[in-house]
C-alpha cells in the first residue's frame, strides 16, 4: 500500500523528524484561505504547490511549483489541481491530480537522499543515503555508486547512534546540521519500523541555509499483510489512486496487478504465478496480469477471477494453471465449467491441473461439451494459449 506525500510527512513528524509542512485542499476554493494560513504560520511570502498522486517524477511533469508571492501560488494552483499529470512513473497516460499539497517554502543549501527498506539477501533493514538528493537514485547507483553509503540494521538490535552518525558522516555534515542529521536518521528508522512499512524514502532531505535538516518529500511503501495492526494508517488508503481492477479484485480476495499482454492468467500461487507468466513469455506469448487465486480455489473463486481477467479488453486468451493441493482438481475442473457456463466466454480458455485427482479433472473438463482445451504440463499449457491468441 502507498500514501501521499502529505500523509508521509504525517507519519514522519509524529516521529519527531523535521518536516516541510503544510496544507491539502481538494477544491480551488478552498486554496485563497490555505495559501494565507501557510503564509501566516510559517511566516513566509513564498510557498510551494504540489500535486498530490502515487508517482514521482512530480516536479519533472510540472505538478510541484515554487511560488514567490500569493498572486503566483493562486494561478499555480489552478492549474495543477485537476491538471493531468505525466511523469516517468504515471505512463503516458498520467494521472488526474485531485489534491493539492501547500507549503512554506525553504532557503535550501543542500539536498541529499535518505531512504530505509528491507534488503532480502542480507535479512536485515538497510539505510541508504547519498549527497545526491533530488536525483533518481536508480541513476546514481548506475552511473557513481560509490556517492551511495549504505548501513545495514539488524532488527533485533535496531539502530544504534553509532549507525546514525555513519550516515551523517558520509553526507559532510557539520555543527548542528551533524547533530540534527543523527537524530532524524533514528527517528527515521523508528517510524519505519513502528509503521511495517516496507519503504520510507525521503528524496530529498535537505539542509537549510539556516543549518537546519528537513525533509523536503515523503515516500511510503506498506506491507499490507500488516495493515490489521496498522489501523490508523490502512485508513490513509486512496482508492482512486490504485487501478480500479486491482481494487475490485482485492474485494475478492484476490491478488492481481494489470499488465500490458494480452494472455490473460489464472493461477494459484504466486510462485506458480511468476513461473506461468516466464514460460508464455518464453513460448513468444505476452502475459496480460498476474492473478493469484489463492490456495482454496472455489468455483466462485474462479468465477470472480474470470470476470476480473475479462474486464481487460486485451485479453485474447485464458490460460489456467492450478496445481490441486489443498484444493482438489476436480474442484477446479467444476468450477471453470461452471464459470465458462455462467458467463457465456467467448475466447479460448486452456487448463492445465496438476497435482490431486488431476485425472479426474481432465475427464471433467473433455466430458463438459465446451471447448475448453486441456493440457499435459505447462510448456503445452503455454504452447497453446499463445496459439490460441492468434486464432
Amino acid at each position: 500500500m502507498k500514501i501521499h506525500e502529505y500523509q508521509g510527512k504525517k507519519l514522519l513528524k509524529d516521529y519527531g523528524v523535521p518536516i516541510q509542512d503544510g496544507y491539502t485542499i481538494v477544491n480551488i476554493d478552498q486554496a485563497a484561505e490555505t495559501i494565507k494560513r501557510v503564509q501566516r504560520e510559517f511566516n513566509t511570502k513564498a510557498v510551494v504547490v504540489k500535486a498530490q498522486i502515487h508517482a514521482g517524477g512530480r516536479g519533472k511533469g510540472g505538478g510541484v511549483k515554487y511560488s514567490p508571492d500569493y498572486n503566483s501560488a493562486i494561478i499555480n494552483t489552478e492549474n495543477i489541481l485537476g491538471m493531468n499529470l505525466i511523469t516517468p512513473q504515471t505512463g503516458a497516460e498520467g494521472k488526474l491530480v485531485q489534491k493539492v499539497y501547500i507549503t512554506q517554502a525553504l532557503d535550501i543549501a543542500k539536498e541529499f537522499y535518505a531512504a530505509i527498506l528491507l534488503d532480502r539477501s542480507k535479512g536485515k533493514d538497510v539505510v541508504m543515503v547519498s549527497t545526491e538528493g533530488g536525483m533518481d537514485i536508480e541513476k546514481v547507483a548506475a552511473e557513481t555508486p560509490e556517492k551511495i553509503e549504505k548501513v545495514w540494521i539488524d532488527p533485533l538490535l535496531g539502530m544504534k547512534s553509532y549507525q546514525a552518525r555513519t550516515l551523517a558522516f558520509a553526507l559532510d555534515l557539520k555543527g548542528q546540521a551533524f547533530k540534527t542529521a543523527v537524530k532524524v536518521f533514528m527517528d527515521m528508522y523508528a517510524c519505519y519500523r513502528g509503521t511495517d512499512a516496507s519503504l520510507v524514502e525521503i528524496n530529498p532531505l535537505v539542509e537549510t541555509e539556516d543549518g537546519e535538516v528537513v525533509a523536503l518529500d515523503a515516500k511510503f511503501n506498506f506491507d499490507d499483510n500488516a495493515m490489521y495492526r496498522q489501523k490508523e494508517i490502512s485508513g490513509l488508503r486512496d482508492l482512486s489512486e490504485e487501478d480500479p481492477t486491482e481494487v475490485e479484485a482485492g474485494k475478492y480476495d484476490l491478488n492481481y496487478i494489470k499488465l500490458d499482454g494480452n494472455v490473460g492468467c489464472m493461477v494459484n500461487g504466486a510462485g506458480l504465478a511468476m513461473a506461468t507468466m516466464d514460460i508464455i513469455k518464453l513460448a513468444g506469448g505476452d502475459p496480460a496480469n498476474f492473478l493469484d487465486v489463492g490456495g482454496t480455489a472455489s468455483a466462485e473463486t474462479v468465477k470472480n477471477g474470470f470476470k476480473i481477467i475479462l474486464s481487460d479488453e486485451n485479453v485474447k486468451a485464458i490460460l489456467i494453471n492450478i496445481f490441486g493441493g489443498i484444493v482438489r482438481c476436480d474442484r477446479v475442473a467444476n468450477g471453470v465449467i461452471q464459470a465458462v457456463t455462467d458467463l457465456g466466454l467467448k475466447v479460448p480458455v486452456v487448463v492445465r491441473l496438476d497435482g490431486t485427482n488431476a485425472e479426474e479433472a481432465k475427464n471433467i473438463l473433455a466430458q463438459s461439451g465446451l471447448s475448453i482445451i486441456t493440457a499435459d504440463n505447462m510448456q503445452d499449457a503455454a504452447d497453446k494459449v499463445v496459439k490460441a491468441t492468434f486464432n
